[in-house]
């Protein structure tokens, strides 16, 4: 089974993380939850999400995909933490799938994962992605790379993860269910 982790920092964007843990469950998707510190994490909108553990307990598991929700200050959360970095390098040098949207690809930046790839963001943090090939639309696909651009862009970038992880004939029957733009 396909597993991926959703890492929550306290600041997260509450929109985008509960977006793509839904759309990525509705796809049958083995989607664990994981709190950076703790396990009762506070949105930047005071939501607080219980997540199913933490970031140490699944630190060294080989996951399919990790994915960083937005948001700030969970997106400086992200960048800053240590056990973060460590877990989006080991990601990158094992080949598996790394997705980030909204300001959570500066984490991914911190890591030096964006160096010539392709990727967006929310507009204001598109200077802070380093050497990216920093691009407008509202998701970017650059092999094993995902980004997006912000709380707007959330369902049509879990779709993409679905596409990604399961292909596109599920994710189009998921979109069609749940009314989606296509």
């Amino acid at each position: 089974m396909v597993a991926v982790c959703v890492l929550l920092a306290d600041g997260f964007e509450e929109l985008e993380a509960v977006t793509i843990i839904d759309v990525l469950r509705r796809a049958g998707v083995e989607t664990s939850v994981l709190g950076v510190t703790t396990r009762a994490v506070r949105g930047s909108h005071g939501i607080t999400v219980t997540a199913d553990g933490l970031l140490a307990q699944g630190a060294d598991q080989a996951w399919d995909m990790v994915v960083l929700p937005g948001g700030m200050p969970g997106s400086a959360n992200l960048r800053d933490d240590a056990g973060v970095q460590a877990l989006l390098k080991r990601q990158a040098q094992r080949g598996g799938k790394l997705a980030a949207i909204c300001a959570a690809p500066i984490a991914l930046a911190a890591a030096g994962l964006l160096d010539g790839r392709r990727a967006t963001s929310y507009p204001t943090f598109a200077d802070q992605l380093g050497s990216a090939d920093y691009r407008e639309t509202e998701v970017v696909v650059d092999g094993d790379l995902i980004t997006s651009r912000g709380p707007g862009t959330a369902l049509a970038f879990a779709l993409r993860l679905v596409t990604e992880l399961q292909g596109s004939q599920l994710a189009g029957e998921l979109g069609q269910q749940m009314l989606a733009p296509s």
